[in-house]
């Protein structure tokens, strides 16, 4: 299990720098304690870096580089250019004051994924979310928050969703228990522009939606709701993440992330096909 820091960069562009900073360490069998002394930092700091959970500084990398005996300068300016991208903020930091840390880093993943699958059993996964059942959702708060903070919250989900529909689009393959979709979020009006919302996202060439029905009864996914993002960079690991209530986990064990795969898998075999789901969809908006 990874838990990741939130930080000022792009996490995915750190867990990169620090794959291949690790690479060159390891291939000059240079220990982390020696690099760390190169920089004057510990071993622990080093291992923390190669895995992508602080930020970096260019000074310290141009000095590992030299150790790690990298002195072409076009590799070089690649891996410092690298740096400076992974100390950007990222267009969610100016959230700060609604998003929690725990969950920039994931909106940081989400952004750099190329598939994200999810199985949501209580809601609407956020990223399929219609504006008025966002704002229902985030109404029944506990503890209540303000009307300013609720409309920051809503405009940050539907900024999220815009990641759907730009020319780097990632592919979202949802898996929703029809729980969801019976239960009364907002009152009926917003039920059926949210089902509506529905049925216009399935038909977006880069998502996939299939419901799980009440019908098939107990099925894979008794763990709950989970995401798994894939990158399309080969040095980096699926990532599944696990949202709690106050926090979150990050898991990228190779032995995790495969037993999930297999749930997600499972679940969508066992559940409607995505043509079968649209049907569901329309006639459950014909009943309200």
């Amino acid at each position: 299990m990874t838990t990741v820091q939130p930080g000022g960069g792009s996490m995915v562009r750190r867990i990169l720098l620090g794959s291949q900073l690790r690479r060159l360490r390891e291939g000059r069998g240079i220990t982390r304690e020696d690099a760390g002394y190169t920089i004057r930092a510990s071993e622990s700091k080093i291992s923390r870096m190669e895995l992508g959970r602080v930020s970096f500084k260019e000074r310290d990398v141009a000095d590992l580089l030299s150790l790690y005996g990298v002195d072409d300068s076009a590799e070089r300016e690649a891996l410092l250019g690298l740096v400076r991208e992974a100390n950007k903020s990222g267009w969610w930091h100016s959230f700060n004051d609604v998003l929690p840390g725990w969950f920039q880093t994931y909106v940081g993943l989400e952004e750099a994924a190329a598939l994200i699958r999810t199985y949501e059993v209580q809601f609407i996964p956020g990223l399929l979310q219609a504006e008025e059942y966002a704002r229902a959702v985030f109404g029944q708060s506990r503890p209540a928050i303000s009307a300013e903070e609720l409309e920051r919250r809503v405009s940050l989900r539907m900024r999220r969703q815009t990641l759907l529909t730009g020319d780097r689009s990632p592919h979202l393959w949802a898996v929703i228990d029809e729980a969801a979709l019976r239960r009364p979020v907002g009152g009926p009006a917003v039920m059926r522009a949210q089902v509506q919302h529905l049925i216009d996202m399935a038909d977006r060439p880069n998502v996939t939606i299939q419901v799980m029905p009440f019908r098939f009864g107990a099925h894979a996914g008794e763990s709950g709701a989970f995401s798994i993002l894939r990158f399309p960079e080969q040095d980096l690991a699926d990532v599944v993440y696990l949202e709690q209530l106050t926090s979150a986990l990050y898991l990228d064990k190779r032995d995790d992330v495969d037993a999930y795969i297999q749930v997600m898998e499972r679940l969508c075999v066992d559940s409607l096909t995505p043509d079968q789901t649209v049907d569901l969809l329309t006639s459950i908006l014909k009943d309200r």
